[in-house]
């Protein structure tokens, strides 16, 4: 089991395929995703990765979580999250992730938090049919109609759908194909509808439900910052 990633949702558009056919994808946004921690079985008793993504103001951060980036050596992020992995899948603390750590054509679970709809009736929030639009229904045509029966059982029963509020729920949407990706600009295409609004933080991972392809990197594509300074050297010496 892999780690997965943090994104930004950007939006929706579509790609076209060779065939000329097009296809609706959602625009996942990584920006910087780092490793921030372990959690080892021996300290914790479960091991996993915890991950941050974008830069957050230093202002805006508490002493205590300054105190785990700098201990780290990571620039504050403005998202946190962790992911369970297997224990030969863990990544080094510092290391960032990329896009390439999902492979064209793979299947991902997403998760997000849904567009937040306030209070909603019954026939917004659960499809119900209406009342009749003659004989006799007036003014109450979107209500729900009837929520229990008469004495027998005298009562509404729980979990009854009615109105209420609609929305800002955590949902995971499964086996989601991802179409390609950018590793330059950061940028994960993924087939279809994606739960969340503009901006919303989306977290990525392998599906559950489908074989991981041979080809994807374990325990998965990642760059360490220290090749970033090593390879400034090697290019100035070229040059000279």
């Amino acid at each position: 089991m892999r780690s997965g990633v943090i994104a930004q949702k950007l939006g929706m558009t579509r790609i076209f395929t060779d065939a000329g056919e097009h296809v609706p994808v959602t625009v996942l946004k990584v920006d910087h995703c780092q490793v921030v921690a372990h959690r080892t079985a021996e300290k914790n008793g479960y091991t996993a990765l915890q991950v941050g993504v974008g830069k957050a103001k230093v202002k805006n951060v508490s002493k205590a979580e300054r105190g785990r980036f700098a201990v780290a050596q990571v620039e504050p992020k403005r998202k946190l999250a962790e992911f369970r992995v297997d224990t030969e899948a863990l990544i080094p603390v510092g290391a960032e992730i990329t896009v390439d750590h999902f492979v064209a054509g793979q299947f991902v679970d997403v998760t997000g938090t849904t567009t937040g709809k306030g209070y909603a009736g019954g026939m917004k929030r659960w499809n119900f049919g209406g009342l009749r639009a003659t004989h006799g229904v007036s003014v109450s045509h979107r209500s729900i109609g009837s929520t229990g029966g008469r004495q027998d059982p005298g009562k509404t029963f729980k979990n009854k759908k009615m109105p209420g509020h609609l929305g800002a729920e955590r949902v995971t949407t499964q086996n989601l194909r991802v179409v390609q990706t950018d590793v330059e600009r950061g940028l994960i295409l993924v087939e279809g509808a994606v739960p969340g609004v503009k901006g919303g933080w989306i977290f990525v991972r392998d599906a559950v439900k489908r074989a991981l392809p041979k080809d994807a990197p374990k325990p998965g594509a990642f760059r360490l910052p220290a090749q970033d300074n090593a390879a400034a050297p090697a290019a100035e010496g070229e040059s000279a």
